[in-house]
């Protein structure tokens, strides 16, 4: 293929940026090339405001046509949880014809080398950066995000994640010198030597299939790691949410066609409604690596059955907040009102059990009972949420019936808090938005413990009352241990039982954050320094991200000659 974008050009566009993105892997400090701030965008190429929403209202009710081999009808069905109907329709794929076709250029893709990998990987990123407001339109009306939440979670921090992911598979790869000379001394007799070649291969196609709620920001990992290690991609959307993955196909089979690659080395596989091809596709042998976002029991189902392929799976969990005594109540309070609100809790990092000593726990102002704590919590997440404005900019709209199902069913559980309230967005009347619940619930009683043993993804918490910290830090242990979690909080003044809990999540590993009273919340992961899951509990067999996420992703293969 003729390139018109040469390894030259790209090494000299994206060298820099690869270089920082190393660097802050390696320090773990605050970095991002992707702006935040919708304002930020409108120059040098990138879409403005009006431009992004233009294009994105230009989608609807298209075919989106990627050009891709083997298409045999054209499926959608995309609903918006705002109430718009999409109208997009996508490619279905013959995959005994799809799948030969993306295998053939993965030897030009494997010789480039991970260098050249890498700044094409980063050129993709940098154009859907330039279309962050269109895709943060995708994002909101597939996945029911508030449309800031969409534009940066959607956005900026899923192509960090990408970047990162890319980072740490150039690393990894380079690990291993390209070749060597090898000389062993033999005494008086001439020294052995020889001449050996070291080239990272890919395993073969990776499967990604996306998710619901955080189509980028959780595909995006899978996508370049996969596609920067040699490997080629196909993208299984969410049936609900493919407009924003397809999209991110569209635009790499752009570059790499461009930068002279076969653009099959990536392609969308949509379903037709029902068709559930993600099992079918996941026994293909031609799939050799797996990421998979969503339940358990799928997630469970592909670390069993995809015995041809290396699985990476992020599943449920049970997350847990330690609530033992603050140096500032008004902050705690505060800033578990936003992680509870935060996308009407639909994130995986969302804390669901809130454990609080049955005496009470201390404070900066005075000693707080069980009930004060629940009640001051409960008021505190009703005046964030008391103005329906801002309480639609944060909670979205509930993704499907099955998370407003739960939400209902929660208040037959225990006592009831905080009861969940209807809001009505203006601008989106179709929007189904509902503010948290909040249940009270017995740590010590049976009966309750099968409701806070659960994961109840969505607006749903449960304040558990224990017996004290020793019984808070035995009970997070058997959740992490049986339930598995993306992250642990936990507010407490006293150094001892900060051990106690500290030394709980370095055995169970689980990921955890202290004491948070400001603008950082516990269900919010910074890409090149938080790590987003562990790998080392049931809730994810993978890190985001870390080199383990991407180094089983390629094997280095050595072919050695007498010298």
């Amino acid at each position: 293929m003729t390139a018109a974008l040469s390894a030259h050009e790209l090494i000299a566009r994206h060298r820099s940026t690869l270089d920082q993105a190393l660097e802050a892997i390696r320090t773990r400090a605050y970095w991002s090339p992707h702006p935040e701030h919708p304002k930020a965008y409108g120059e040098n190429g990138s879409l403005d405001a009006a431009a992004g929403k233009a294009a994105f209202d230009a989608l609807l009710g298209s075919r989106l046509d990627l050009g891709q081999p083997g298409t045999d009808d054209w499926v959608g069905g995309e609903t918006s949880p705002y109430g718009v109907d999409l109208g997009v329709t996508y490619p279905h794929a013959d995959l005994d014809v799809l799948l030969p076709a993306m295998k053939a250029g993965q030897r030009a893709w494997r010789d480039a080398g991970a260098e050249q990998r890498a700044v094409v990987c980063l050129e993709i990123l940098k154009r859907i950066s330039d279309r962050t407001h269109e895709f943060a339109h995708a994002v909101m009306h597939t996945s029911g995000q508030a449309f800031m939440m969409a534009f940066q979670a959607g956005g900026p921090h899923a192509q960090d994640r990408g970047l990162e992911a890319v980072a740490y598979a150039y690393v990894e790869q380079v690990r291993t010198p390209d070749n060597a000379e090898w000389t062993k001394p033999q005494g008086k007799r001439d020294p052995l030597a020889m001449n050996k070649q070291f080239t990272p291969v890919p395993r073969g196609i990776a499967l990604m299939i996306g998710c619901n709620t955080f189509p980028t920001w959780n595909g995006y990992p899978g996508l370049f790691a996969s596609l920067a290690t040699g490997n080629a991609v196909l993208v299984k959307p969410h049936p609900r949410a493919v407009l924003p993955l397809a999209l991110t196909v569209q635009v790499a089979r752009e570059v790499l066609a461009e930068a002279g690659f076969d653009p099959n080395l990536i392609a969308l596989a949509a379903e037709r409604p029902g068709e559930g091809i993600a099992k079918t596709l996941a026994l293909r042998p031609e799939i050799r690596i797996i990421d998979y976002t969503g339940s358990t029991e799928f997630g469970d189902w592909l670390e069993a059955n995809a015995r041809q392929a290396q699985v990476y799976t992020e599943k449920a969990g049970v997350n847990t907040v330690v609530v033992h005594s603050t140096s500032d109540y008004k902050g705690m309070l505060s800033n578990l009102a936003f992680s509870l609100s935060l996308y009407s809790g639909q994130m995986c990092t969302t804390p669901q059990n809130l454990l609080v000593p049955r005496e009470g726990i201390s404070t900066d102002q005075g000693p707080k009972s069980y009930d004060e704590v629940v009640a001051d919590l409960a008021r505190s997440v009703d005046g964030l949420l008391g103005d329906d404005a801002r309480a639609n900019a944060l909670l979205g709209a509930i993704v499907n019936p099955d998370v407003k199902a739960r939400l209902e069913a929660a208040a037959g559980l225990g006592e009831v808090a905080l009861a969940s309230r209807e809001i009505t967005n203006p601008d989106f009347p179709g929007a189904v938005v509902r503010t948290p619940v909040i249940v009270k619930l017995d740590g010590a009683k049976p009966d309750d413990e099968a409701a806070y043993m659960s994961e109840c993804f969505g607006p749903v918490s449960f304040a558990v009352a224990v017996d004290s910290a020793a019984d808070a830090a035995d009970l997070l242990r058997r959740t992490v241990r049986e339930k598995g979690a993306m992250t642990v909080g936990a507010y407490t003044t006293d150094p001892e039982v900060e051990q106690a809990v500290q030394e709980v999540c370095l055995e169970e590993a689980a990921q955890l954050s202290l004491n948070l009273t400001g603008g950082v919340y516990v269900n919010q992961t910074a890409a090149f320094s938080d790590f987003h899951g562990s790998g080392g509990n049931p809730a994810a067999s993978a890190a985001l991200c870390d080199g383990a996420f991407v180094a089983n992703r390629f094997r280095v293969v050595e072919v050695r000659r007498d010298a």
